[in-house]
């Protein structure tokens, strides 16, 4: 096992980490204090990281692109919970999960039909498109390390947010007893909204900020839905700490398993064998780690206090 590899997993671990907080922050919230089953928050990303490609594309700046992306994806938010969440929200949670499933499958084919079915791609800044010597043998990408310094600088401002504002305490007012905060005069429909538009531009901002890195391409959100998912349940629904400690947990425990897992299982398996059984168990790990914790903790590790 190499010390460098190890780092660059370990790095590749956070940035992952980050990003999920950054998905799961809004989604945790939304489901927390709305009691809402959103499916469609990732297309939310998918959003994001398409209008990042387009205005980046038609101002030649990828932060004049990011700047007016956010606001986008912030307004494309509004409206999807003005014309369609809220009127979801009285319904039982099954009809929740069908409707925003459909919603998934709409706008994945809707931006097949704006930007094409053909992945799109983003150059990444050229102030931040090198390398940097992290240790003697170790270059790491710039770009990755803006991602992860930014994913920690939001997380930090947003626990400030939530914990040190008025509109933070009536979040976690509503995410204990919304009834309650609703009787004591709180308009809740507009702190609803205030929520799942922030949620919807957090995770704009993530698929903005991965766009250089990767393809942009429909469905690009799904597979990450099913992790931010792992990162609520583990984290503690309702919880931002929770979100922020589960994401970098699940960052970690996947991307290490999937570097390290089979070289671990050769100190006692044959090295055929090690290496069919690390492949097939390195995508459990982070289901192991949520059976782990909800077993200890079934409510998660920083559950909103009801």
């Amino acid at each position: 096992m190499s010390l460098t590899l190890l780092y660059v997993q370990t790095l590749n671990g956070l940035q992952l980490g980050v990003l999920l907080f950054l998905i799961a922050a809004g989604l945790t919230l939304v489901f927390g204090v709305m009691d809402f089953v959103n499916l469609a928050h990732g297309v939310q990303y998918m959003i994001g990281a398409y209008l990042a490609a387009m205005f980046t594309a038609l101002t030649g700046n990828f932060f004049f692109g990011l700047a007016l992306a956010l606001p986008s994806a912030l307004l494309f938010g509004l409206l999807l919970e003005f014309f369609i969440f809220r009127h979801l929200y009285a319904r039982d949670h099954l009809d929740q999960v069908l409707a925003t499933f459909g919603i998934i499958l709409t706008l994945n084919q809707a931006v097949k039909v704006i930007w094409g079915a053909a992945p799109l791609s983003v150059p990444i800044p050229e102030i931040f498109s090198g390398s940097v010597v992290l240790m003697p043998g170790l270059l790491y990408p710039v770009w990755r390390l803006v991602i992860i310094a930014s994913g920690l600088a939001i997380a930090l401002l947003l626990g400030i947010l939530v914990t040190k504002t008025r509109i933070g305490m009536l979040v976690r007012a509503g995410a204990t007893n919304a009834p309650m905060v609703s009787a004591l005069g709180v308009d809740i429909g507009r702190l609803f909204m205030i929520v799942f538009g922030f949620g919807a531009m957090l995770a704009g901002f993530a698929g903005a900020m991965v766009a250089p890195i990767l393809s942009v391409e429909p469905g690009m959100g799904d597979n990450l839905l099913i992790l931010t998912f792992v990162v609520i349940v583990i984290g503690g629904i309702g919880s931002i700490r929770g979100a922020f400690i589960a994401a970098l947990m699940v960052g970690l425990v996947d991307t290490l398993g999937r570097s390290f897992g089979p070289s671990i299982l050769r100190a006692f398996l044959d090295p055929a064998a090690a290496a069919q059984t690390g492949r097939a168990l390195a995508p459990m790990l982070i289901y192991i780690l949520m059976a782990a914790v909800l077993f200890f903790r079934p409510a998660g590790l920083f559950p909103a206090k009801k």
